[in-house]
Parts: C-alpha cells; sequence; structure tokens
C-alpha cells in the first residue's frame, strides 16, 4: 500500500511541478512518504482497537486471562464421573469450574471431558509425550501406577491427622504408595450386580432373589435359578452379561469370575496371581458354561463393558455384573426402559460372604515441573472434595458414598441403604500391585480364549499368570 501511494505521489509531483528542480521533487516525495506511514499507522491501530473491543465483549462470559505474574492457568481431565446434567457431559464440571473461579480468580481452569473407552489410552500418550494434564478425577488402578512412577505430586499436605484418621485403612491403602499419599479419595461404594427387578415381578420370580435376607446373599445354585427363569419365561431377554473386549470395567468380570469360583485375584501379599487356581478356574469354567447355554450374553467376547451396560440399561438383561451406587446414579439417564434396578452382591459356591471389590474414585496431580500449577491444582482438588458448599453437592452428583467415614446419611433409599451395609465385603482389590497397568491388559486376552474356547479356562488363566507374575517381578525389580 505504501509502495502503491509512493508511486502515484511520485508521478503526481513530477506533473505538477515539472519545472522544479530536482532537489524540491525529491524533499516533496519524502514528505508524501512520511505521511503516508502515519496515516497507516493511525488506520491500523484504529483497526486493531476494534478487534480487541470485539474480542473482548465475545469473552465477556469468561474469566480474563489476567497479565499478573501470580495468574496461573491449569488443566483437568476427567471421566464422566458426575451425573450429566440436562444430559450435557461435561456442564456439571463447567460449573464446579465457574463457582472456583470465582473464588480464585487467578486462576484458569480448562476442562477436558474423557471417555472410559478412550481415555487410558488417550492419558497414557499424554504422559508419555509430557502433555499430561494437572488435575485428574480417575481411581486407583491409573493413579497409584503413576506414582509408583513419580509422576505425581504427593497429597499428605493437604490431609492432616483429622482427616487421615477419618478414611478406613482399605481405603487409604488404595490411595499411597508407601507413606505418600498420591489420591485424595473422594467418593467410594463396592461393586456389586444389579438385577432388574421389575422383569422378575412381571414373570412372577421374585422370589428367586435374595431380596428378603437383609445382606442379600445368596449361592451360585440360587442364581443359576434365577437366570432359567428369565430363559425360560423371558425368552427375548438376555438372562445375563459378560465382556471381554478391552480393559475397561474389568473389575465387573475379576470379581464375578473370583465370586463364582471362590477365589482369590491375587495372593495376599500381591506377589503372584492366585486366579489360575483350582478355585479361579471353576469360576470361569461356570461362565463358559453359562455361555454355551445361553445364560450369558452372546458375543461377550466382542462386548464392551459400555456394551454391557447398555443392554441392561435398555431393559434387555436381566444381570449386570458391574454395577455400584455410584454406577446405578450415574447410569440413571441413560435408561431407555421404566424398571427398578435392584443391587445385588455376586453370588458364591455356598452363598457365603462374598469378596467385594470397592468402587474408589478421587484426584491426583501431576507433577508438571511447575510449583504454581501445582499449588493451583491442590487448591482446585481441595475445593471440589471439600468446599462447605460444593464439596457435598458434588458427592451427591456422583451418586456415590463419601471416603470419610464420618460423612453418611446423604442420601434416601434402600439401595443406598444396602450399599452402605454391603461395605463390610469390601476385599483388598488388586488395583494397587505393582506393575497393575500392565497386568490388566493380559487379562481380557485370556477372557476371550476361555469363551472363545481356543484356550481351556486352566490354560488361559495359566497363560495369564505367567505373564502377570513376570509383569509383578519386572516391576518390584524395578523398584
Amino acid at each position: 500500500m505504501i509502495k502503491r501511494g509512493s508511486e502515484s505521489a511520485y508521478l503526481y509531483f513530477q506533473n505538477r511541478n515539472r519545472g522544479d528542480t530536482m532537489q524540491g521533487s525529491k524533499r516533496r516525495f519524502i514528505l508524501f512518504i512520511a505521511i503516508a506511514f502515519v496515516v497507516s499507522m493511525f488506520l491500523a491501530a484504529c483497526s486493531e482497537d476494534a478487534g480487541d473491543d470485539n474480542e473482548k465483549e465475545k469473552d465477556s462470559t469468561k474469566v480474563p486471562a489476567s497479565g499478573d505474574a501470580n495468574s496461573v492457568e491449569i488443566t483437568w481431565w476427567n471421566f464422566p464421573n458426575f451425573q450429566a446434567l440436562d444430559g450435557e457431559v461435561g456442564k456439571y464440571e463447567e460449573e464446579i469450574i465457574a463457582a472456583f473461579q470465582e473464588k480464585n480468580p487467578d486462576i484458569k481452569v480448562n476442562l477436558e471431558m474423557l471417555t472410559f473407552e478412550g481415555g487410558p489410552e488417550k492419558l497414557n500418550v499424554a504422559i508419555a509425550t509430557n502433555t499430561a494434564p494437572d488435575v485428574i478425577y480417575d481411581a486407583p488402578g491409573r493413579i497409584i501406577d503413576w506414582g509408583k512412577k513419580d509422576l505425581l505430586e504427593p497429597l499428605n499436605d493437604m490431609m492432616p491427622e483429622e482427616v487421615m484418621s477419618d478414611i478406613s485403612p482399605a481405603l487409604l491403602k488404595l490411595s499411597m504408595v508407601g507413606d505418600e499419599v498420591y489420591m485424595y479419595p473422594f467418593n467410594t461404594g463396592p461393586f456389586m450386580m444389579a438385577v432388574n427387578k421389575t422383569l422378575f415381578e412381571e414373570i412372577g420370580e421374585l422370589d428367586l432373589l435374595p431380596l428378603d435376607r437383609p445382606d442379600r446373599t445368596w449361592s451360585v445354585e440360587e442364581y443359576e435359578k434365577a437366570l432359567n427363569a428369565v430363559k425360560e419365561k423371558a425368552p427375548d431377554i438376555i438372562p445375563s452379561g459378560f465382556y471381554a473386549k478391552s480393559v475397561a470395567g474389568d473389575q465387573g468380570t475379576r470379581g464375578y469370575i473370583t465370586n463364582l469360583g471362590g477365589s482369590r485375584f491375587l495372593n495376599e501379599d500381591y506377589s503372584e496371581v492366585a486366579i489360575n487356581s483350582a478355585a479361579g478356574v471353576k469360576g470361569l469354567e461356570w461362565v463358559v458354561q453359562a455361555s454355551k447355554d445361553g445364560l450369558v450374553a452372546p458375543g461377550a467376547a466382542s462386548l464392551e463393558a459400555g456394551d454391557h451396560n447398555d443392554l441392561f440399561l435398555q431393559g434387555k438383561m436381566a444381570f449386570a455384573i458391574n454395577y455400584s451406587a455410584v454406577l446405578k446414579s450415574l447410569f440413571a439417564p441413560n435408561k431407555t426402559e421404566d424398571f427398578e434396578d435392584v443391587l445385588l452382591p455376586y453370588p458364591t459356591p455356598d452363598g457365603s460372604d462374598p469378596k467385594l471389590e470397592p468402587f474408589l474414585g478421587g484426584l491426583a496431580v501431576f507433577n508438571n515441573e511447575d510449583d504454581k500449577k501445582v499449588e493451583a491444582s491442590k487448591k482446585l482438588v481441595d475445593f471440589i472434595v471439600n468446599d462447605p458448599e460444593w464439596g457435598e453437592k458434588n458427592l451427591i452428583q456422583t451418586g456415590g458414598l463419601s471416603a470419610r467415614n464420618s460423612v453418611t446419611g446423604l442420601y434416601e433409599g434402600s439401595e443406598y441403604d444396602y450399599s452402605e451395609l454391603a461395605r463390610k465385603f469390601i476385599t483388598d482389590p488388586p488395583t494397587t500391585a505393582d506393575g497393575y497397568a500392565e497386568i490388566r491388559t493380559f487379562w481380557f486376552p485370556a477372557l476371550q480364549e476361555a469363551i472363545l474356547e481356543t484356550k481351556t479356562p486352566k490354560e488361559a488363566l495359566d497363560e495369564f499368570a505367567e505373564k502377570a507374575n513376570a509383569t509383578i517381578e519386572k516391576a518390584k525389580s524395578a523398584d
């Protein structure tokens, strides 16, 4: 623009002042260039100011990015741990962030929602490429593995003695590596099964369910009678679910098989696999036979946990094998059929007390080598869990029980009462074992091989044990 202006100006002065000396023309030309430059700069500045005003108006609802040296920006990645607000995943989390930022205007929080299917791999990639989030709300399986790899910031300074003493030793164990707390435990509840109670009322077989017993315990034989009743009287309904396509929801298949056979998954000191014992093999053999007998969802080897959940929530399946008070609440908006879903413990060979893995959700802070971000992240964690207004509200939005023993009576209803009672069945899960993140990747292929009958249940579990034991040894050596 300046060049075109300068050329036309030059011609103008040349035509008008042909009689001028070369020196005079040159002075006039230089003067015109200076004027054109000033005008162009003025116009550019006006345009930029107008753009800034428009952008400010556009972003007026956002927390302004402060230029203050004390301001900080952090990222929070979250699985769908809260019930979707108005059916919109992430909307409730945005409300938490807005409330937090109102109290902490120097901290900007960016939210990214993860899916249970794709989230684990996305986290793996982020960690491998040094782009991990600052805050994650997840479960012990992944969090404790990251803690063992020194990827997380210890949270001991956030948990004084009065907090530590208010959390059961079993849940604390799931939140720590040695003496370091790496996960702030928030919501909990035992994993178990669920049944479509309405279906059993409709087929006139409600008495086959152990709902009249205070602890609802039952035997494998009693469970089989209930499954066969569904098969015979409601032939369009799948009696029970199973899935083996990926690691998602592996606590359900673990708890199901270990209780069916009366086995542990790992031994008590987590030094080796126990599921390939005679009792563990018996549990997987039951699943394989039930699949042949039409008591288990067909094609289970290619079903995700999400597929299994959908079948139950759509009223197409009588029993779900991966449920809890938390999941019951989270799944409620996804139900496409109106029925009453009731919690049940896994059946055991003789009807004795089951061993239930606890669901435990909590928050962790990645150590991204930025002290300001770590401090801001801890403030967000504390707000989510302990804020006088939002802490209890957030807990209720998860549908879970509090990890704190002193926090009770948040809900009304028999299923929450039963979930509180079922805490007595909680056992130590394998999720904090050395190398667990890798161990779980061997589990679902073993299940697939057994279901597809490319290996016997014993062969599949022995091969799983061989790989898992080697992983435990390798992980212990690395420590």
